[in-house]
């Protein structure tokens, strides 16, 4: 065989080995999306032969209170959005103000329009949430107040209160918010920092500090990355149609074979 054929060769191979190598690279370093935190189960099942595991992640339940304007209303109504959602009570003097404060300032990064005057609000794929810890003082007039003082806008940020032990339930039960903390978070009392992230299906996707500039600069690109997010199982087969090996194959035995009889004409002519 001549060197053109095997330079031929040479080429016909690297082409389609390196363009796959390439896509398993771009596939091995894509941004990391925001893990999922509350495991319930793992369910398995047999599929081509294999066993798969499936992980069964915790759905938050859904919960009825009362929020700033007086309005009852359900966590589920916000089912399709992601929440952020953090903890305080109105007499608080150490750092709630400034918890409501950080959960302000990330409300307006969530704005539209490009005239910075005019920007309004985005409600369409997120919610703020704010949950009193000392619901039985922190009635509806306090926590309208409460909020007209700290410049809470409504458009998609609900504080809110209601039945202490349904609140208490929900953090703990739900939200398991004890169980992700560096700082101590007591039954009795709920007095803590961290801000919670809730992706559009209700499943618990962050614990942060909400006092901490670099963790809520996190919490706002996560929150980014989950809007992009896509149905895995989608994912999954658009890009084994892109890298299955059996394509791969094809492709290096159709430039193999033409580059063979390429040059096995070029010879016979000469």
């Amino acid at each position: 065989m001549s060197k053109k054929s095997i330079y031929g060769l040479i080429i016909a191979l690297v082409i389609p080995i390196g363009c796959y190598l390439w896509l398993k690279s771009a596939s091995d370093t894509a941004v990391t999306m925001p893990r999922h935190y509350l495991l319930d189960t793992v369910v398995s099942h047999v599929e081509k032969g294999k066993t798969i595991d499936d992980s069964i992640w915790h759905t938050t339940k859904d919960i009825r209170l009362v929020n700033q304007l007086g309005d009852s209303v359900n966590l589920y109504q916000q089912s399709g959005k992601i929440i952020i959602a953090d903890f305080f009570f109105t007499s608080c003097g150490s750092i709630c103000p400034k918890l409501t404060s950080n959960m302000a300032k990330l409300q307006q990064s969530f704005t539209r329009g490009g005239n910075s005057r005019k920007k309004v609000l985005d409600t369409n794929f997120i919610q703020f949430i704010s949950f009193s810890v000392d619901p039985d003082r922190d009635s509806v007039p306090v926590i309208r107040e409460y909020a007209n003082k700290m410049g809470v806008a409504s458009d998609n940020w609900w504080l809110l209160t209601g039945n202490r032990d349904s609140i208490y339930n929900f953090i703990f039960q739900e939200l398991r918010l004890d169980k992700f903390s560096d700082e101590p978070v007591s039954p009795d009392f709920v007095h803590t920092s961290r801000f919670v992230l809730i992706d559009k299906n209700m499943h618990v996707r962050g614990y942060y500090k909400g006092l901490d500039s670099a963790s809520l600069l996190k919490l706002a690109k996560d929150v980014g990355y989950i809007m992009l997010e896509k149905d895995k199982k989608k994912k999954s087969e658009i890009f084994q149609k892109i890298v299955d090996l059996s394509w791969l194959w094809l492709i290096i035995a159709v430039l193999v074979g033409g580059f063979v009889y390429h040059f096995s004409s070029t010879r016979q002519k000469n």
